[in-house]
């Protein structure tokens, strides 16, 4: 039994090139201070004293400024390569938050929040861009998932140190992650050697059906219900710890290990849970049910009573609903995709998770101010049941099916 769990675990690492666990190494040590935002929204109403409508405000501005680094990001990319841009964009987004700590009123916390995520989102074209180019069609959606391993084992380091340094001052928080940044920028950029677009790379005909990801009517209904799923997935990190705070009165230490804890069950599971079900259905299967469980998790919250362990069974569900939908909506934009336009594939995506930023801190805040948690994790419930029902609908017609598009076996 120990012998075929450990095969089982070999299998699902094996065959994934050495840029790509370079990739993972830096994207490790940049989310390990991943500190900030889990804590952004408790940092500004409980040590600045904003109201929760004003800390979701500058949740909203952080949103703003990823749609406008995502979308520089994926032009960039595309014109110049995802080399220099990753690098440069974990410098200044390193630098900007030592900047922030020192931002304390509401107009310059705000400006300063938009620039620092536009200097930071505008690294995530160029770095999903730089897994694809490093991967294979065969290993992608597990080489998508070992970044997001490295991105959520960092986070339970980030999260379960950010709890403990929240509790004593909120200020190392922003230092520490401007650390991380700029280190995780000098070491890939050791580590990796720049790549070059080329735009005389031939194409086949099948990845030429769509030129455009702006022009690509099925991808834009896509983004469209990725826009809803992540504005409540990003509640998770918003009204979510101010929820645990405020009204089940857990203290910051016990919030940031529910944090570590999503992470924790991610760097366990996912890479075997991805190993077991790529290439059995189409993407979009996987997709309906990762966001059904996640609205579900959240919806957990009004069924029963305030306790620990019932916090702990939410970021579970919510956990598992993330395993089955995220890899898999990286592997249906990149089917979509060529090595011309992926930057502008990725840019369109980062943008929907960036739009929902906004989103997602703005509408829940006004739902809590009139109608309290309850009201917002009924919705949360509804809307993803709703998203869900969309991917549904998109799966069942056959033309939406990126396998069949690009003529890859489903089997």
């Amino acid at each position: 039994m120990l012998q075929n769990t450990i095969g089982l675990y070999k299998k699902a690492y094996s065959g994934l090139t050495r840029e790509s666990w370079y990739l993972t190494l830096v994207m490790f040590i940049n989310r390990s201070g991943t500190m900030v935002l889990p804590f952004m929204t408790i940092y500004c109403t409980q040590q600045l004293k904003f109201t929760i409508v004003q800390a979701g405000f500058i949740m909203a501005l952080f949103g703003a400024g990823s749609i406008a680094g995502a979308f520089i990001g994926g032009k960039i990319t595309d014109k110049i390569g995802f080399h220099y841009l990753q690098v440069g964009a974990l410098l200044t987004g390193g630098t900007m938050f030592f900047v922030i700590s020192f931002l304390e009123t509401f107009l310059t916390l705000g400006i300063g929040t938009f620039i620092l995520s536009m200097c930071n989102e505008s690294f995530r074209p160029a770095n999903s861009a730089a897994v694809a180019h490093y991967s294979s069609e065969e290993n992608r959606t597990r080489s998508y998932s070992l970044n997001r391993l490295a991105i959520n084992l960092g986070w339970s380091f980030g999260g379960a140190i950010g709890g403990f340094l929240a509790s004593i001052d909120y200020h190392f928080l922003f230092y520490v992650d401007g650390c991380t940044n700029i280190f995780a920028g000098l070491l890939l950029l050791k580590l990796l050697p720049p790549v070059r677009n080329n735009k005389h790379t031939p194409v086949s005909k099948e990845k030429m059906v769509v030129r455009s990801a702006y022009s690509d009517k099925i991808y834009l209904l896509f983004i469209l219900l990725t826009i809803l799923f992540a504005s409540c997935f990003f509640q998770l990190f918003t009204m979510q710890p101010v929820f645990f705070k405020t009204v089940w009165h857990f203290d910051e230490q016990f919030i940031g290990l529910l944090m570590a804890l999503n992470g924790l069950i991610i760097v366990v599971t996912e890479m075997v849970l991805i190993h077991q079900l790529e290439g059995k259905r189409p993407p979009l299967y996987f997709i309906t049910w990762g966001v059904f469980l996640v609205g579900a998790g959240f919806a957990i919250f009004n069924m029963l009573p305030a306790v620990a362990w019932v916090a702990i069974l939410s970021l579970c569900v919510i956990s598992l609903g993330e395993m089955l939908s995220m890899p898999f909506m990286n592997t249906f934009w990149i089917s979509r995709s060529n090595e011309n336009n992926r930057g502008e594939y990725a840019a369109l995506y980062t943008i929907a998770w960036s739009a929902a930023q906004i989103l997602a801190p703005v509408y829940g805040a006004v739902m809590i101010e009139h109608g309290g948690f309850d009201l917002l994790w009924w919705f949360m419930g509804a809307t993803c049941t709703i998203t869900s029902i969309g991917y549904y609908c998109m799966y069942k017609l056959k033309a939406f099916n990126p396998l069949k598009l690009h003529t890859i076996n489903p089997s």
